[in-house]
């Protein structure tokens, strides 16, 4: 008896043939390719060797047996959902914070799920340029996300700029702070962004000053423009910088179950900066506001200027074209129509009244 074969459903009649890469299933990323570094401390110093975020919490167990204090710092950049809910899996992590650190455009704040604080910090970036009229952009932001816990330290980075390899680096060299634990990490983080508060508002002040003295320059015509274009980028910056104000504060009062005396007082002295940053952005915001009411009343005064010269020169022009009109009538009779002196004697008059109505315009400053 002939035996019979079941067609393959891309041969079956009606069914097109599906493309290889069709039948290719999609790539995987792992967690490595979005790992920056990962690095296990063991008081204070870090151990040699490359890991994996679950090689390296397996690590720091190990060593915590032995009564050793360690910890392991994981940095990721810009990771997906899949390689997000992997991380969250191995450090225990809740599911809304890891949303949160993988979709960025986050308030800045500070979170706790049990043991395990989140901190979102706003990063900012000073783009240099020739001319503030000229510049599309002057300050460009970006995020760093914070987990800490009892032996870890995850930061979830978003942005091309705000890289934490030279805090890394410092704090590596640092044993005797990387003893105080995880939260002397979220410390060099948070003084690290702090500090760049300061930096660009202090760049910001040298555009301001500019636009102030363009603004009030003798005999130059006023842009508005440029006034509104660093009032939204002072905008921008307060919205990262003001909201930190409550996280420090909760993190002095609310966490010291969680975070040490000693690094509450280095935590102090950055929310101090931070609040001295704040200041400076509500003084420039302050600022730019009077600048642009300023402007606003001189680019109304550069109006009003114009429209007196507008209008004395069409009083000027309107004597003449008065005159043409009435003699343009082409009646039979009007004044010395058939002189032979007539026309010289209009045109002279003409002229006369013209240049009294300049003179007296001249005199009271319309032209």
């Amino acid at each position: 008896m002939p035996s019979f074969r079941a067609l393959s459903p891309s041969l079956r009649p009606g069914v097109r043939p599906k493309s290889p890469d069709a039948l290719t299933p999609p790539a995987q990323t792992s967690v490595e390719q979005v790992m920056v570094d990962c690095g296990v401390y063991v008081d204070g110093v870090r151990l040699p060797g490359v890991y994996t975020h679950a090689e390296a919490l397996a690590k720091v167990r190990d060593v915590e047996q032995t009564g050793q204090s360690a910890f392991v710092w994981i940095g990721l950049h810009e990771p997906d959902d899949r390689q997000m809910h992997e991380v969250a899996e191995v450090f225990g992590l809740h599911p809304l914070s890891a949303e949160d650190a993988v979709h960025a455009h986050q308030r800045p704040k500070l979170e706790r799920y049990d043991e395990t604080l989140f901190l979102v910090l706003k990063t900012v970036n000073y783009v240099p340029h020739d001319s503030v009229v000229l510049a599309r952009e002057i300050v460009e932001t970006g995020e760093i996300m914070i987990f800490v816990g009892r032996n870890f330290v995850i930061t979830v980075r978003h942005g091309e700029h705000g890289g934490l390899s030279e805090v890394r680096k410092r704090m590596d060299a640092d044993p005797e702070h990387m003893r105080l634990g995880p939260y002397a990490v979220l410390h060099a983080i948070a003084d690290r962004v702090v500090d760049h508060y300061l930096a660009v508002t202090s760049l910001m002040e040298t555009d301001i000053d500019a636009i102030e003295e363009a603004a009030f320059a003798p005999r130059q015509q006023t842009d508005v423009e440029p006034i509104y274009q660093i009032k939204r980028e002072v905008v921008e910056l307060r919205r990262c910088v003001n909201p930190l104000s409550v996280p420090f504060q909760r993190m002095q009062t609310q966490h010291k179950d969680l975070i040490s005396k000693e690094v509450r007082r280095y935590l102090r002295d950055v929310a101090d900066h931070q609040t001295y940053a704040a200041d400076q952005i509500a003084g420039y915001d302050e600022m730019l506001s009077s600048l642009v009411q300023a402007a606003l009343a001189r680019v109304g005064m550069q109006q009003n200027t114009d429209m007196r010269k507008m209008s004395a020169w069409a009083g000027i022009i309107a004597v003449p074209t008065m005159i043409a009109g009435i003699y343009g009538m082409n009646f039979e009779w009007m004044p010395i129509l058939h002189k032979a002196w007539g026309y010289p004697v209009v045109l002279v008059v003409m002229m006369i009244i013209c240049m009294v109505l300049y003179r007296t315009f001249r005199r009271n400053q319309w032209l």
